[in-house]
């Protein structure tokens, strides 16, 4: 079965703090990539950004000094991380988290991003299944039924996770539209468009079937 018309690419960091310009560096990184209907590669790293670990991010995370000292440098880790994604479309839960870091770590390595526009799965998931008791990415997968294969605010595991949310919504509209492909365009357009616009508006989701 074909689902997205082009690849995507799930990212998720772990991070040292809440923001770049706090001075908060990515400690860890995951990428992978979906291709129609299957995770076809994956990029994962710890990184070595050569700043503190605060303690209450090693007790949420489980990622140590050790741990991160020992990693490969950012300088490394961040150009190997953009050729991965290259030009495919974006995905994370809460993207704007992740965007940012990623845009800031690669305005230090010199290599500005090329990838194909974002997809904020926490927007998605509230257009596509609304009337959840919560969308933070724990409660989401459990209320769809998508475990954890690993420890959550780990980036490998969160990542996996998102990439199946992504592929469950993706299988929803897909039946609900009788879509052929998935255009991400078309995901990133719903992405703009607010919960109540979209119930009192039906013709907004028509719009999926002018990508056929």
């Amino acid at each position: 079965m074909s689902l997205f018309k082009t690849p995507l690419v799930v990212l998720d960091f772990e991070t040292s703090g809440q923001a770049p310009h706090q001075g908060a560096r990515i400690t860890e990184v995951a990428a992978i990539r979906i291709e129609g209907d299957t995770i076809t590669d994956r990029y994962c790293s710890l990184v070595n950004c050569g700043v503190r670990i605060p303690y209450f991010i090693t007790e949420l995370t489980g990622i140590t000094q050790k741990m991160v000292d020992s990693a490969p440098p950012a300088a490394q880790v961040v150009p190997d991380l953009l050729r991965f994604i290259g030009s495919d479309t974006l995905v994370a839960h809460n993207a704007a988290f992740d965007e940012g870091f990623l845009k800031s770590e690669a305005d230090r390595t010199g290599i500005w991003p090329e990838y194909d526009g974002v997809i904020c799965t926490v927007k998605l998931m509230r257009r596509v299944f609304p009337g959840l008791a919560s969308y933070s990415l724990g409660k989401l997968a459990a209320s769809l039924g998508v475990r954890f294969q690993g420890a959550a605010h780990r980036a490998e595991a969160d990542a996996q996770v998102t990439a199946e949310l992504m592929l469950k919504a993706g299988i929803h509209l897909q039946q609900q539209w009788q879509l052929e492909k998935i255009d991400p365009r078309w995901l990133m357009y719903l992405n703009q468009q607010t919960p109540a616009a979209l119930r009192k508006h039906p013709a907004l989701w028509q719009m999926a079937t002018d990508q056929q």
